[in-house]
């Protein structure tokens, strides 16, 4: 079990563990019962037909192998050495360069390239950039975040039902001091949907730095998709992508809102820096 693995497991965990203390603080069984039945709700329709939802918010058009072979060449290859079946594959409309896979399992997954990435990536940085996409669909990271976008949600539904409650029943139910009571209730408030977010964030990085392994593993060359992210990381600052939604950014192989988002780092990005991802690309022989 590598790094990655393990920091997905444990921000999964403690996603759940702060999920269940504030239901647990609000309304016992019944109010985590409910928080975790609303994100349920929320999410499942999103996990279930993401494919088609992702497909359709980006504007992607399917290929046909006829149009694009050397695109089918290189994604069944991949999905043969990683023994998985072939996805659907489209290409975007949009000039920034840049490609996404989404899909609830291997069975029901696509891949879509933008025209921006097909001008400026050769086909063996494409190659790259497709090992990792569907290292995405092999791992399951769609499943994944969804699962902590389930338990996400509920945290936030359950700091704004606590909020509601105080508002209107009172802060001192607990027979303790009012004001006491009320600094509580809005540390909880603004704190735990802010935790939750950073955790989200965490474990959207800690899975591109899986994709980007596992990718390496698959071809046995971490080059191809370092030099890929270099060109990508540099043009997605300066080319919008008029399609992006803040909700979908974390689906890209880059941030398409680099150029809107420039200054966002550390904690509160989506993504782990460019630059790291190619030095661990290029710090190991992928070959071995």
């Amino acid at each position: 079990m590598n790094l990655n693995t393990v920091k997905t497991a444990a921000i999964l965990a403690l996603l759940l563990a702060l999920c269940v203390g504030i239901g647990e603080l609000l309304g016992g069984g019944e109010g985590l019962a409910i928080g975790i039945v609303i994100g349920l709700v929320f999410t499942g329709g999103s996990y279930w037909f993401s494919d088609s939802i992702a497909i359709r918010a980006a504007r992607g058009q399917p290929v046909s192998e006829a149009q694009m072979p050397e695109y089918y060449a290189v994604v069944r290859d991949l999905t043969t050495r990683a023994g998985m079946p072939m996805p659907r594959l489209f290409v975007t409309p949009d000039q920034q360069p840049n490609a996404f896979a989404t899909g609830r399992n291997p069975h029901h997954a696509a891949v879509a390239v933008t025209a921006g990435i097909l001008h400026i990536c050769t086909w063996d940085e494409l190659r790259g950039v497709l090992a990792h996409e569907i290292s995405h669909v092999r791992n399951r990271d769609v499943l994944v975040a969804s699962v902590a976008a389930t338990i996400a949600m509920a945290i936030t539904l359950l700091a704004r039902f606590a909020a509601w409650g105080g508002l209107f029943f009172g802060m001192g139910g607990n027979g303790g001091d009012e004001g006491e009571n009320l600094l509580e209730l809005l540390a909880m408030v603004i704190l735990a949907p802010l935790a939750a977010v950073l955790l989200q964030l965490a474990l959207s990085r800690s899975r591109e730095y899986q994709a980007d392994r596992s990718g390496a593993e698959l071809i046995g060359d971490g080059r191809p998709l370092a030099q890929a992210l270099s060109k990508l990381d540099s043009m997605s600052r300066r080319i919008p992508m008029p399609t992006a939604r803040p909700e979908m950014a974390g689906l890209f192989i880059v941030n398409p809102l680099g150029a809107r988002r420039a200054h966002m780092a550390g904690l509160f990005s989506d993504h782990p820096p460019t630059d790291e991802r190619i030095r661990r690309l290029l710090a190991r022989d992928w070959s071995r």
